[in-house]
């Protein structure tokens, strides 16, 4: 489902450049992936779904936890990134179907780079 997106994030010269970490990795480990995907859902309804965000383009984080990457590296890091490459408009509240598709997204990111062991940085 996310395979076409996934594609062409990784051709962008930005996105790219954002993997996980070797202390990421350990951190998505300790956790488990129930509560990484409870994270990610987190973030998405209260940073990025909301209609009117007052700090958009600056309320993700660069580094500090394997969603915050994964944000970026899909580009679920603001509302003007997610227009851009996932054409949903900005201006209104997210609805569940497309929070539960970004929160996927995010989710298929983070297992790729859980499954990658040629980064361990």
């Amino acid at each position: 489902m996310y395979e076409d997106i996934l594609k062409k994030l990784s051709q962008s010269t930005f996105r790219s450049r954002f993997h996980l970490t070797l202390q990421d990795k350990q951190y998505a480990r300790q956790k488990g992936r129930n509560t990484i995907l409870q994270h990610a859902r987190d973030f998405v309804q209260k940073r990025i779904a909301p209609a009117v965000i007052p700090n958009d383009g600056k309320q993700t984080p660069m580094r500090g936890h394997p969603v915050f990457l994964a944000q970026h590296a899909t580009a679920v890091c603001c509302r003007g990134c997610i227009q851009k490459w996932h054409h949903f408009q900005t201006g209104h509240l997210l609805t569940q179907q497309e929070q539960d598709y970004l929160v996927g997204l995010i989710m298929c990111w983070i297992d790729q780079e859980m499954n990658s062991e040629s980064r361990n940085k």
